[in-house]
């Protein structure tokens, strides 16, 4: 996968809220979030993270079509993916944006161990597909950069709320991570960008 610089340019207009536009080789002049991510567009544009997470319809496909691959040999263990209206607001960018990293990484790793326990081909062919899946999104949001004005803390560590033995429950909760949390990181980093004023004494934080 191709990473690339990107610049999401984020301005207020008098009557139309937020409008959000993509340069591609400077920064423009007013507040800004430099974003080094890829696909190009992912942070950008609504249509691209939808047609990424597309992928999931024919993984559900998948399991209906190879015979006992919708049942796994061990519980998974997956983490919240809720969104608390409330406790999302009071994070900071660099607190959701780790809390998004963790929870990919713990789907990740509760897929890979069931996928070293399964004993049929097709299902293994189907959890390994769904690994380098997430793989891709733990790739794209651990390389995000925010550059803020704000030092914050580490956030807390990832909570396990459940663990299932269904492989449709795992892309279901999956599903419900990417259109939630995630999308709501990425609405967070259009609106919240900082004044142009901020710029000058920002501080780049990484998340991840």
């Amino acid at each position: 996968m191709i990473f690339e610089h990107i610049f999401c340019k984020v301005e207020r207009k008098k009557d139309a809220g937020w409008q959000t536009t993509t340069e591609g080789h400077h920064a423009p002049s007013i507040g800004l979030w430099i974003i080094a991510a890829g696909p190009a567009d992912f942070w950008c544009n609504h249509q691209v993270r939808r047609n990424m997470g597309k992928e999931i319809v024919g993984m559900r496909a998948d399991v209906l079509a190879c015979v006992g691959a919708d049942t796994l040999r061990s519980p998974v263990p997956l983490p919240c993916v809720m969104v608390h209206a409330t406790e999302w607001a009071d994070k900071t960018l660099q607190q959701k944006c780790a809390e998004v990293v963790e929870a990919l990484r713990e789907f990740r790793g509760g897929v890979q161990g069931t996928k070293n326990q399964s004993t049929s081909e097709c299902q293994a062919s189907l959890l390994e597909k769904l690994e380098r899946h997430i793989s891709n999104y733990v790739a794209i949001v651990s390389r995000l950069q925010v550059q803020s004005g704000a030092v914050t803390p580490p956030p807390s560590p990832p909570r396990s709320c459940s663990s299932v033995n269904s492989t449709s429950e795992v892309l279901k909760r999956y599903g419900n991570l990417l259109r939630g949390k995630l999308e709501r990181l990425a609405i967070d980093l259009r609106d919240e960008a900082p004044e142009s004023g901020q710029r000058s004494t920002a501080a780049k934080g990484r998340c991840g």
